[in-house]
């Protein structure tokens, strides 16, 4: 049976699932820019990082849309509040996704070979972080009762993001045929990929909060 922490017109809750797919689909997107990158196919790169900016423009857009409806349709006043504020949360990742990706365009790190399985894996482990939390905040609006099945599979995909940053933050610095500066570059992508898993678990953090507030 369907529990909704919201109870929404039929356009708020498409629209909230289109918001959501904007995020899931920004995932993706970095994912493949990033191989792209490590592959040395900028163009290809380059294509990935225009479409994740429509897709930004398109998750604002929706987000502001959703503002409207939610004072205008929401029948239950008490939950806008949380509802703003987790929608601004989730647009904050796909914002750290382009964000990312622009970062590459610019400063255009020299990302050793040896090192590009780890910067994969520690990719994976955001966007993975990420999908959960979609799916997480997806079962908030339609299924409370579910939200927790996908709310640890966060925490694991931080903590592996965690455990892969150290790893190769390590491995780095240990190189000795790397200049100083050059290692300081690397770690600084390592940070701001890490840095995705790091938000999807603060908005899971929240949400835990939105959930024993409308079922205590």
């Amino acid at each position: 049976m369907k529990s909704s922490i919201l109870k929404t017109s039929e356009e708020t809750e498409r629209q909230f699932g289109n918001f959501l797919d904007n995020v899931s689909v920004a995932g993706v997107l970095f994912r493949e820019a990033t191989d792209n990158y490590f592959e040395g196919n900028l163009e290809a790169f380059e294509k990935k990082r225009d479409k994740m900016g429509d897709i930004e423009h398109q998750g604002d857009a929706l987000r502001r849309s959703l503002e409207h409806l939610l004072y205008t349709k929401t029948l239950v006043p008490e939950s806008r509040g949380d509802v703003m504020e987790l929608l601004e949360n989730m647009d904050a990742l796909l914002d750290h996704y382009k964000s990312i990706i622009w970062r590459f365009d610019i400063e255009h790190p020299d990302i050793l070979p040896e090192f590009h399985d780890d910067f994969r894996e520690l990719i994976v482990s955001g966007v993975n972080a990420v999908e959960s939390t979609v799916l997480s905040c997806k079962a908030f609006f339609r299924e409370i009762d579910e939200t927790c099945n996908h709310m640890h599979k966060v925490i694991f995909w931080e903590t592996e993001g965690d455990i892969v940053s150290t790893r190769l933050q390590k491995r780095i610095f240990r190189n000795e045929s790397l200049r100083l500066s050059h290692k300081r570059h690397l770690r600084d992508f390592v940070r701001f990929i890490e840095k995705i898993g790091d938000e999807a678990e603060d908005v899971i953090d929240r949400l835990s909060i939105y959930i024993i507030k409308r079922t205590a």
